[in-house]
């Protein structure tokens, strides 16, 4: 074991990356080509792209052994693809980038510098960002609000950007989760985990695939995985409002029965306390429904995202893809030799 070179599994999502997943195989390629106490392999999970993104992998695959593709039967959604690519990656480590290189590859060494000298985790933490001041200023607050509200200790600034080693890998291997928070996960597995900052790039090609929509969507799983801190709120807010009730009720009571007081009619504020408890209602029961929709989905067992196809070296096993934790189904197992 002492005598083979570590196996580093690069992890690339990609949906709809036509314009970019050459330029994204050709830099990692020419990392790996300085590092010769290393092998590595490239794992693009394909989300069900519609555009030309699978033939270009197929085309890459065809010609590298190094390279593997896992294609999803539909869209799965960005975390639930990439805690596959977690699974079944295959290395001593592996490094997480996104296709559009916004993260460079040319801190993969580094990365793996800080690996070796004993860190199970290495992520990156955003220094600068390309986004426009709004967006940028929104990551910040979500990154800082998800801190305070976990109860575990999630780096600020941190994307996806990360290095993880096959200790954790391991332990991915059994998460069941139909919703997973990658980054919060990863997180409270503890170990030793180390940050390095960087400058993220700007996307040169190809439409973001993250929305102001899909980022409050992540932002609800952060906290909602991570925190039962705003059931916490709906449970003191409720015991606030009604001890409040209790004694202005007191006080009314006492007014009027002792000191005779003749109160006059309150239409205008008994309608404003109404409409006040409704909206505290509407508002508590909408934050326990998340909660309990999360439970609904994970308790209904639903399968694993089915992998439609499989591309890699004719040496891989597809049983490989059926893990007893998350089991797939797979449609077809092809080799590259295989592919047209």
């Amino acid at each position: 074991m002492m005598d083979r070179r570590p196996l580093v599994s690069i992890l690339v999502p990609a949906f709809n990356e036509e314009a970019n997943v050459d330029r994204a195989y050709g830099e990692i390629r020419q990392v790996f080509a300085g590092l010769e106490a290393y092998d590595y392999e490239i794992l693009f999970t394909d989300n069900h792209s519609t555009d030309s993104t699978f033939q270009r992998l197929q085309a890459i695959a065809r010609h590298d052994p190094r390279v593997r593709i896992i294609r999803f039967s539909r869209n799965v959604g960005y975390q639930r693809s990439l805690l596959v690519a977690y699974q079944h990656a295959r290395g001593a480590c592996s490094v997480q980038i996104d296709c559009d290189l916004q993260d460079p590859p040319c801190l993969i060494p580094h990365m793996l510098k800080l690996w070796r000298e004993g860190h199970q985790v290495v992520y990156g933490v955003r220094r600068s960002l390309s986004d426009g001041w709004f967006t940028a200023a929104l990551r910040r607050l979500f990154y800082r609000g998800v801190n305070a509200l976990s109860e575990d200790e999630l780096p600020l600034n941190a994307g996806e950007f990360r290095l993880v080693d096959a200790r954790l890998l391991a332990e991915l291997r059994q998460v069941r989760d139909t919703s997973p928070y990658l980054r919060g996960l990863i997180s409270s597995m503890g170990f030793s985990q180390i940050g390095f900052e960087y400058d993220r790039a700007a996307r040169l090609a190809g439409e973001s695939k993250f929305p102001l929509s899909k980022m409050l969507a992540l932002a609800t799983d952060g906290v909602l995985n991570h925190s039962l801190v705003p059931l916490r709120v709906a449970s003191g807010v409720g015991l606030l409002v009604g001890l409040s009730a209790t004694v202005l009720l007191a006080v009314y009571l006492l007014g009027r029965l002792v000191f005779g007081q003749a109160w006059p009619a309150g239409f205008a504020t008994t309608t404003m306390l109404l409409l006040l408890g409704i909206t505290l209602n509407a508002l508590f029961l909408g934050i326990i429904g998340e909660y309990l929709g999360r439970i609904f989905l994970q308790v209904k067992r639903r399968p694993a995202p089915i992998i439609e196809a499989y591309v890699g070296p004719v040496t891989a096993d597809p049983g490989d893809l059926r893990n007893p934790a998350t089991p797939p189904a797979i449609v077809r197992a092809m080799a590259p030799s295989e592919v047209s």
